[in-house]
């Protein structure tokens, strides 16, 4: 998949398409909770194996229970399709 810009539309429609992540100026992000830290990390593992596939890596941090995660996509300056799907895709994961 090649990664373009999201236009103002598709910006202005993201958030109905990918529920609970918040859009920012140039990223997008999302908090996480769990009941501890290894369902934390267990989450964070199979969203390494995601981001990983598409060769697109979160800016993310952990602490213990809570894992917060930022998409962007900085050689293009700001929120892509790429960013769009590997959201979809962690809230399947955090859905299931």
């Amino acid at each position: 998949m090649k990664p373009y810009l999201l236009g103002n539309e598709e910006l202005k429609e993201l958030s109905a398409k990918i529920g609970g992540w918040r859009i920012m100026t140039n990223h997008i992000e999302r908090e996480f909770n769990f009941s501890n830290f290894i369902e934390a990390f267990s989450f964070m593992t199979k969203i390494a194996l995601i981001c990983e596939k598409h060769n697109h890596h979160p800016n993310w941090e952990n602490v213990y229970s809570k894992v917060i995660i930022k998409l962007s996509t900085h050689d293009l300056g700001g929120i892509t399709n790429l960013d769009q799907t590997i959201a979809s895709e962690i809230n399947d994961i955090f859905e299931k």
